[in-house]
């Protein structure tokens, strides 16, 4: 039965809710709201405690030699794969705030007693399986083109990749392999985790739900991609601290994306987080507000 909730959720039986048509003007909304969010709600103390270990990574991997040095780069892009698990307790901040509650920063971790915990687990370690794919790729397409034997020096690393033709087929394939785990990520997580800390749906639901925000949306779906992709960016320039503003921004944003692009607010035999006490309940409303896939 617990394996069934994690799937199906708190519902007898999968429903799927409405998708909305969106436009890029949504998304700057959405944007622009994330950062009243966050302006109102301060939590880049949150996401310094993520972002240390991160740089971390790095320290570590520079005491340990040259054998890391190929993996820095995905280490640090595929970060954002796991973005969404991180801005789960941002989500709840930005649904409280849209409530009416009380929203202060510890309510992130109100999320640990949502019913829905389980179905977000689920997900989450979904994406740590893409991130690890990644990086097994990073490392394979790195092997079959420079052998096993870890680079000499940091200077002999940054010759061969920008200077030789292996290097240049690395950064071709390696981006283009990422730019494919980045998208598998995007259809599947854009709005289900929003939508798990609003919804006790299940992992099913959850994700179908998103694949239906995207098929729906492939354009302003692929710009909001492309968004998040430019702003991680902008904010990992210097040493990473940007992003103890980004990415708290990016997940309050994502809570809006998710309202203007699903139709969530009437669930039938779908849980559902109340205003008053922000424990999933089960609403019976009537099925025909709803789309199957």
């Amino acid at each position: 039965m617990a394996q069934m909730h994690v799937i199906a959720g708190a519902g007898n039986h999968l429903e799927l809710p409405a998708i909305r048509k969106i436009g890029v003007s949504d998304l700057t909304d959405a944007l622009a709201k994330g950062w009243d969010d966050f302006s109102a709600m301060p939590s880049h103390a949150i996401f310094l405690c993520l972002i240390y270990p991160l740089v971390g990574v790095f320290l570590i991997g520079l005491a340990f030699g040259y054998s890391v040095l190929p993996l820095l780069f995905p280490l640090a892009a595929g970060f954002a794969l796991i973005g969404p698990v991180a801005a789960v307790g941002l989500y709840e901040l930005s649904r409280r705030r849209e409530a009416g509650l009380d929203s202060n920063w510890t309510h992130a971790f109100d999320v640990l007693r949502s019913s829905s915990l389980p179905a977000i687990g689920a997900l989450g370690l979904l994406l740590m399986g893409i991130f690890l794919a990644w990086l097994g790729s990073a490392q394979a397409l790195y092997q079959s083109l420079f052998g096993y034997l870890p680079p000499q020096s940091y200077t002999q690393f940054i010759h061969d990749v920008f200077t030789t033709s292996a290097g240049w087929k690395l950064i071709f394939w390696g981006n283009l392999i990422g730019f494919c785990f980045a998208v598998w990520t995007l259809v599947i997580s854009v709005v289900s985790f929003p939508l798990l800390v609003d919804r006790d749906v299940g992992a099913a639901a959850a994700i179908t739900t998103s694949v239906r925000a995207v098929a729906a949306n492939p354009g302003p779906m692929a710009v909001w991609g492309l968004i998040v992709a430019a702003l991680l960016l902008l904010g990992s320039l210097p040493a990473f601290m940007g992003l103890a503003v980004v990415m708290p921004v990016l997940g309050h944003a994502t809570w809006h994306l998710y309202r203007k692009t699903v139709d969530a607010t009437r669930c039938p035999e779908i849980g559902f987080r109340s205003p008053q006490d922000g424990r999933h309940h089960v609403a019976d409303f009537p099925v025909s507000l709803f789309t199957r896939w």
